[in-house]
């Protein structure tokens, strides 16, 4: 990083203190152990931090990676070379342009969070771990950029960090510095993409709405019409179930009709042919004729009379003559069922009338 803003790294600075070079400058110039290159100086008896490692090289030469706590060096022999952060350090990736498989240009940056796992390797693999790591980043950030097109780099972010993670372990592997996630933090698009991609989610919208609307209205008349059928059917059957119970009442009330009906024969029959049975059903008729006769002008205002309305027997005796035509048979019937009764010598009530009646005239 330091290489690229044009500044000089001071040689044996890890990745922390690379990184906050410039902003402890006022903090190291205070320190009263160490030098203006920012690295400890060896007075023989040394503490270091938690979370650091010093790696000592002897007269030129590698010798040992000094663990956190006490320590004894020999002065002038001893030097403190290097001196790495074991903590976890984020990176800001710059803002980079790459292009899709669609060929859009984006404007991208991105987050880079690793850690130093091996500071053997990480001071004397590479020369400034900080600025590899970025570039590696960078690169391999335009490569899985180049194989998406524009909309799968919004809906496949995921995939994208875990692939440019996987890039740079397998880079950086003998650096002693692993990868632990990756970032994106941003993503530009041009204004002219942008407003296309307005108009295609606003087309979307609206499609979706009229496709929702649709279906909504075609819901609504599926259960409008099964609701009609529905009622139809219930309809229906109702009126069916109101049929028969009607059929089978009339019927009901036609067998009781017809049973009361043959016991007031049976009764009448039975009275008839008991003594005195014709001369009083004879009667009886002559006073039903009297009564609706008598009725006729209460129903309307037309009347076909007799001529001899006057003459109550002659209207009695034609409602008798009535009533032994309609009952000749039947008394014939019974005559020859029954054995010959005894000889009256008095004439029959009907002859009676008939002469009474020829005599009138």
């Amino acid at each position: 990083m330091l290489a690229r803003l044009g500044l000089r790294a001071a040689p044996g600075l890890g990745l922390l203190q690379r990184s906050q070079q410039l902003k402890h400058s006022a903090w190291l110039a205070l320190a009263p152990h160490r030098l203006n290159s920012g690295l400890p100086v060896n007075i023989g008896v040394l503490f270091v931090p938690q979370q650091e490692a010093w790696v000592v090289e002897r007269m030129g030469k590698f010798h040992r990676i000094l663990e956190p706590g006490l320590n004894f060096l020999i002065p002038l022999l001893d030097r403190i070379r290097y001196v790495q952060s074991l903590k976890e350090i984020v990176i800001n990736v710059p803002e980079q342009s790459a292009v899709t498989l669609d060929n859009v240009t984006l404007q991208i940056d991105g987050v880079l969070y690793l850690r130093v796992m091996d500071p053997y390797k990480a001071s004397y693999g590479v020369e400034d771990p900080e600025y590899a790591v970025t570039q590696l980043a960078q690169t391999t950030m335009r490569s899985e950029l180049g194989k998406l097109s524009l909309d799968r780099v919004f809906r496949e972010r995921e995939s994208l960090n875990a692939n440019i993670v996987d890039a740079i372990n397998q880079a950086s592997d003998c650096w002693g510095i692993r990868c632990l996630r990756y970032e994106i933090k941003d993503i530009h698009v041009p204004p002219r993409v942008k407003e296309s991609m307005q108009m295609q989610v606003e087309a979307e919208r609206r499609k979706r709405a009229t496709v929702l609307e649709s279906e909504g209205t075609r819901e609504s008349a599926i259960n409008v019409a099964e609701g009609q059928k529905q009622a139809q059917i219930l309809a229906s059957e109702a009126e069916k179930a109101e049929q028969i119970n009607k059929a089978a009442g009339e019927a009901n009330a036609m067998l009781v009709k017809a049973r009361a009906k043959a016991e007031a024969i049976q009764l009448l029959a039975a009275a008839l042919a008991q003594q005195n049975g014709s001369a009083a059903a004879s009667l009886s008729v002559a006073e039903q004729y009297v009564n609706a006769f008598s009725k006729l002008a209460k129903d309307s205002n037309t009347l076909l009379l007799p001529t001899n309305t006057g003459d109550v027997t002659s209207m009695v005796t034609q409602a008798l003559g009535i009533y032994t035509t309609l009952t000749k048979p039947q008394a014939v019937k019974t005559q020859d069922e029954m054995p010959p009764a005894r000889e009256d010598p008095q004439p029959p009530p009907t002859e009676v009338l008939k002469a009474e009646e020829a005599s009138s005239s």
